[in-house]
């Protein structure tokens, strides 16, 4: 599992410290996108500001991305493997309207969006609403 973990942070060019591999840890352990709260509850002693530069870290080097689902509190979630956040890369995000969850739906993609000329798409953010499987019982 280190050895995993290990590969991932350094496929991406980040430093396998013990904060980002029990970071990493926790994220691939995820089924859905985690917030910062979040994973501070997962940490009794870790400082905010360590897990913090700890997300940024991993947005910047396209382990992760970040997500605004309109809740008021970014989540992260794993980026896929050959991900690089390109606007062909993105795909959709599932908010359940029931337990709060978010979703990455890797497998639908973001529609093409034709801007006028002269204006380059760096990033689109589609939050799609609705109620998760396990609360459709």
């Amino acid at each position: 599992m280190k050895e995993d973990i290990d590969k991932q942070l350094q496929t991406r060019n980040i430093k396998p410290t013990s904060m980002r591999q029990l970071v990493l840890q926790v994220l691939n352990e995820q089924k859905t996108a985690i917030s910062l709260p979040e994973l501070e509850n997962k940490f009794e002693k870790a400082d905010k500001t360590t897990l913090y530069r700890t997300l940024k870290t991993f947005v910047e080097n396209k382990l992760i991305h970040s997500i605004d689902d309109g809740t008021g509190s970014v989540k992260y979630a794993l980026c896929q493997e050959a991900c690089e956040c390109h606007p062909e890369d993105l795909h959709v995000h599932f908010l359940c309207t029931v337990c709060g969850q978010t979703y990455c739906l890797t497998d639908v993609a973001v529609p093409k969006i034709n801007l006028p000329a002269k204006f380059q798409l760096e990033s689109v953010n589609m939050v799609v609403r609705g109620v998760c499987p396990s609360c459709d019982k």
